[in-house]
């Protein structure tokens, strides 16, 4: 059967390469789809994916590394300390993929180097460079700085180790030296938990297998009240709702919870009431004293009375209330079959988009919420996703809604890359859209000009479409790392539509006027070695492409070309 796997693995990845249509070997591509199905629980996009990727010269053996807290990845450049304050979970995974038959030692020997190096909370990160690459250095930086900052909030610290192939058996030498490795990085980091775990053919042909869910049923308590037949109002169970939102393994699933724009809020005094009703039940009703669950579906019925099923679910709003559920139910599980408690529940199948984000928006009012994951249910950014559709480029205004409906990841844009391509083209602030890419539309100023109600459908699609065939060039170039192209890619991208529109300041209109298919191979290739020659002129590093000087090094370069 495990032989079996391997041949239909292997195949697997052959189609897959295919339809990923980028110019990549098996090798490189097997590290990104490894990281793609062992991190399926947490439901990241093609772009957070690809950049957790460090595989390449001097990784030390990491192909991938990806930081979570609370099960949210984390960015280069989020404030952690006052976004989480409470029940804190760390867990930093780390993924080596090797696209061979078997497991082998010498691949935990490097890594036991590198945690050995790296999990030392005072390294100093000059000593490492040479020895092993940007990537690497900056994910165990990150680590450091959020483990560190959050360290008042006596977080639980959680290291998982995967080791992926297309291998069958694990040899006990092998497994011996994943041992040594846990013990190397407890030694480093005591009182965490570290776990090894070899994913062979079988268990990726598991994950390969798996569907993603659609259709959920909820037990309730009463017949719903059904105002209309797209609308029901109901009582369910506590226990009931818990294993609504949790997965056979009494995970949450996190894919539900997409549209809701509010982050799990942790220490907020909301969440500490809703806790402490839990923890403490009174004589009052629970579902009285909380305002319980929105839940929109593409479709919904109640054909039993006391169950409903629907279709495709997500929770726009209840987010804090699930996550308490949800924790107080993992740590007293005993408690699930004696729970008389209920929550309101509402669900509501809209009648279009547009109803869809007045909905999200209505139910997300009531206290402060970020602003950039409100602003995807602004009118612009539907107009926009209908735009691309067009165009054969799909807008990725609901995360992952076009990867799961299969859409190869080239032709994805996000609302973040989409806000870098803009933010370095039109306000020429290429150092910006590096150093700020989860944060951009956090700035009001920004966002309005960048999204203005005004701004022609072509120049979204004209950046987004040069911006994406950018990246694809600079990998398939093959002479840049991973560092490189993150670093540069935008301000290559403004170096090409400078020298388009004949202007230092591209703006809307000139944009617009352009046609995608200026761009030529000529243009990308001299764009890239005139903002590459620059940033290794100025160091080659992060700080380069997050600093001032190079952008302002480039105005000068493009002004004697345009000129010319």
């Amino acid at each position: 059967m495990s032989k079996n796997n391997q041949i239909l693995l292997e195949e697997i990845i052959k189609q897959e390469l295919e339809n990923y249509e980028e110019d990549s070997s098996v090798n490189d591509f097997f590290e990104f789809y490894a990281s793609l199905q062992v991190l399926k629980d947490f439901e990241l996009s093609f772009e957070e994916i690809e950049s957790g990727r460090c595989g390449e010269s001097h990784d030390g053996g990491a192909d991938s590394i990806y930081l979570f807290v609370n099960g949210e990845l984390v960015k280069e450049d989020e404030d952690i300390k006052d976004k989480y304050k409470k029940n804190v979970d760390i867990e930093f995974i780390l993924i080596q993929a090797k696209y061979e038959n078997s497991f082998n030692e010498e691949t935990l020997l490097k890594l036991s180097r590198l945690c050995r190096s790296l999990f030392d909370l005072d390294f100093d990160r000059t000593e490492f460079e040479g020895r092993y690459n940007d990537k690497v250095l900056s994910a165990f930086e990150l680590f450091k700085a959020t483990y560190l900052g959050l360290i008042t909030k006596k977080p639980k610290l959680k290291i998982t180790i995967y080791y992926v192939s297309k291998g069958i058996d694990v040899h006990p030498n092998v497994q011996s030296q994943a041992s040594d490795l846990k013990k190397d990085i407890i030694e480093k980091l005591p009182g965490s938990i570290v776990e090894a775990s070899f994913v062979g053919s079988d268990q990726l042909m598991k994950l390969a297998q798996e569907r993603v869910n659609d259709v959920f049923r909820l037990r309730i308590s009463e017949n719903p009240l059904s105002t209309t037949p797209q609308v029901f109002i109901a009582l369910a169970n506590l226990a009931e709702y818990y294993k609504f939102i949790t997965d056979e393994e009494g995970k949450l699933i996190k894919h539900i919870f997409e549209s809701n724009v509010r982050d799990y809020q942790g220490k907020a005094n909301v969440n500490n009431e809703i806790q402490d009703t839990l923890e403490n039940p009174g004589t009052e009703e629970f579902w009285w004293l909380n305002n319980g669950v929105t839940i929109l579906a593409s479709e919904a019925s109640a054909p039993g009375g006391k169950e409903l099923v629907i279709h495709n679910p997500e929770i726009v709003n209840g987010l804090q209330t699930s996550n308490e559920i949800f924790r107080y139910f993992s740590r007293n599980n005993h408690k699930i079959d004696d729970e008389k408690r209920d929550v309101l529940i509402r669900v509501i199948v809209p009648e279009n988009e547009e109803t869809r984000d007045k909905i999200i928006r209505a139910t997300n009012s009531q206290t402060p919420i970020p602003k950039a994951p409100l602003r995807a249910t602004d009118q612009v950014h539907r107009q926009i996703e209908e735009f691309l559709k067009l165009k054969g480029l799909f807008y990725d205004r609901r995360k992952n809604y076009y990867k799961n409906e299969g859409k190869k990841p080239k032709d994805i844009i996000s609302i973040p890359f989409m806000s870098q391509c803009l933010m370095s083209s039109l306000m020429q602030k290429p150092d910006y859209a590096r150093a700020r890419p989860s944060t951009l539309l956090e700035d009001d100023d920004s966002y309005n000009k960048l999204f203005h109600k005004n701004n022609d459908l072509d120049t979204y699609y004209i950046l987004a479409s040069w911006g994406r065939n950018i990246e694809i060039v600079l990998k398939a170039n093959k002479k840049f790392t991973a560092t490189e192209i993150n670093d540069i890619k935008f301000y290559v991208l403004y170096a090409v539509t400078a020298q388009l529109t004949q202007s230092i300041y591209p703006n809307n209109n000139s944009v617009a006027k352009l046609d995608v298919k200026q761009i030529t191979d000529e243009c990308i290739d001299k764009s890239i070695h005139l903002a590459f020659d620059l940033y290794k002129e100025k160091g080659g590093n992060d700080k380069v492409a997050k600093g001032p000087n190079l952008v302002e090094s480039l105005k000068e370069k493009l002004r004697t070309i345009i000129k010319s």
